[in-house]
Formats: C-alpha cells, structure tokens, sequence
C-alpha cells in the first residue's frame, strides 16, 4: 500500500463525560480497508480526539504504508500536532507525546477536515457510546 488514509474522531457527551473514539482506514481512492468503534471511559472531546489518533496510529502499523494522512475535524488538535499551537494541557501533552513517538519513523500529514468529510469516523463514536448505554 502506498498511502494510507486515517480519518479519526473522538466525542464525549457532557464534556467531560463518557467518551467514544471512531477510526476509519482507507486508500487515497477513499475505499475502506478497516474501520472501529470505541468507548474510552470518562474523558473530554479533546483527549477523545487524541485518543482516536493514536489508536489508529497504533493500528496502522499492522498495514504497510509508504505514507500516511491523517484527517481529523478537530482544529485544535491539528495546530497542536502542526506546532501552530502549543499543548498546554497535562493530559494532551502525554497523548501528543504518544503521537509523537508513533510517527517518528514515517512521513506523517495532520489535515484539518470539515465534520461533513469525518461522517464514518463520527457515527462510530456516537455508535459506541450508544453501546455503552451513554
């Protein structure tokens, strides 16, 4: 595989609250290789969104990528990881820090998106807070 396209979201409901993660895989041709869903415990958005990110960084290495893209719909989170922002959070600095170390070896790109480009990643969220009865 060439490049690999990771769309990721994270939510909580009552932020902070429960919190869920969605992570989607797929080629730069926008086909869908993999895909999931997950309830994290009690977080807000932003470690949410973190979260997400670096479970699928941590996914992808199971799928040979020469490239990776990481989409996400979460501002912040992108002008933190593209150094416009600074993380000042004590939590987001231990989560930057994992993404951090799991993209130190490969070309990495952190692209800002529209909610409506990040649909499957957020449906995964709300289907796996809905699953954990939140």
């Amino acid at each position: 595989m060439k490049k690999l396209i990771i769309n990721t979201d994270g939510g909580s409901r009552n932020n902070p609250g429960p919190a869920g993660i969605g992570v989607v895989f797929s080629t730069s041709d926008g086909e869908v290789i993999s895909k999931f869903g997950e309830y994290i415990g009690t977080g807000s958005n932003n470690v949410a969104e973190y979260t997400a990110l670096v479970r699928g960084l941590e996914e992808s290495k199971k799928l040979e990528a020469d490239e990776i893209e990481c989409r996400l719909d979460s501002e912040l989170v992108v002008k933190q990881l593209n150094g416009i922002y600074k993380v000042k959070d004590p939590g987001m600095k231990i989560l930057y820090s994992k993404v951090q170390e799991l993209i130190f070896f490969r070309p990495v790109k952190f692209v800002h998106v529209r909610r409506e480009a990040n649909k499957l990643a957020d449906e995964l969220v709300n289907e796996a807070l809905d699953e954990a009865g939140f």
